[in-house]
């Protein structure tokens, strides 16, 4: 039989394997909201829509696992409410796709990376904060597929809206964990319509499988044994590198 048709560069593999154990730390709950950091990584290495289809199997495996350890812990109304503003950033993302090219799409995941960063340092979420109205946790749902559906960075808009709620971390980690799993599952015919599903994506994603459980092990140990304050100032630096090599990428 012929070989799988994967991508061979080193380079690739070199910021590909991190990419995959940052989200999977993501999807662990320890960094929410950091496994946006993964397409913006890949993308040092290949256009930003073949880093999101390249990822669609490994979120597959990942959302698996986290709908399977959280599946107790879920706020159905709160779930309810937000899914379908998700599904219509699904279709959002869908239509606009085709109208935007590579280097527009690396500009947009850079600029939200960088936006993303700044809020967190400049406006930590205050524990005596009011929760958000409605209507803009419809809005931040909606973004959250839009930009979930581009480059997997769904994380960032969402948490703004519920990190304020307050609510337990178990509940917090598997309500996001179904969230996104729907959410994900949702972008599968119109990634294939799109044509970003080919052979070689597919077996490039096959060979980076197996770090997805790996890269959620590791964030369940991160969380007991890392200084979170170290852990989060290296993955703002690599925010701010990655944004800002994908905005010069996009306007150079």
């Amino acid at each position: 039989m012929p070989a799988l048709p994967l991508i061979t560069d080193p380079f690739f593999y070199a910021v590909a394997i991190p990419a995959v154990l940052l989200l999977g730390v993501s999807k662990s709950g320890f960094g929410a909201g950091f496994g946006s950091l993964a397409v913006p990584l890949m993308a040092l290495a290949i256009s930003v829509p073949q880093a999101a289809a390249i990822l669609m199997p490994v979120l597959l495996v990942m959302d698996l696992m986290g709908i399977a350890a959280f599946r107790r812990h879920v706020d159905v109304r709160l779930f309810r409410f937000l899914l379908p503003f998700g599904l219509l950033g699904i279709v959002v993302g869908t239509l606009a796709f085709r109208l935007l090219d590579a280097r527009m799409v690396a500009g947009i995941v850079g600029v939200a990376t960088l936006l993303f960063l700044a809020q967190r340092l400049l406006f930590p979420p205050r524990p005596d904060s009011p929760p958000p109205p409605r209507w803009l946790g419809g809005f931040l749902a909606m973004t959250s597929g839009f930009t979930s559906f581009i480059a997997h960075a769904g994380g960032p808009p969402i948490n703004a809206y519920v990190i304020p709620l307050k609510l337990p971390p178990l509940l917090f980690t598997g309500t996001m964990a179904f969230f996104f799993f729907f959410v994900n599952l949702a972008k599968w015919l119109p990634y294939a319509w799109l044509g970003l599903l080919d052979w070689r994506n597919m077996a490039t994603s096959l060979a980076l499988l197996p770090f997805a459980p790996i890269g959620v092990w590791v964030g369940v140990r991160i969380a007991h044994r890392i200084n979170p304050v170290l852990f989060y100032r290296l993955v703002y630096a690599g925010m701010l590198l990655t944004g800002l090599k994908l905005v010069w990428d996009a306007w150079r």
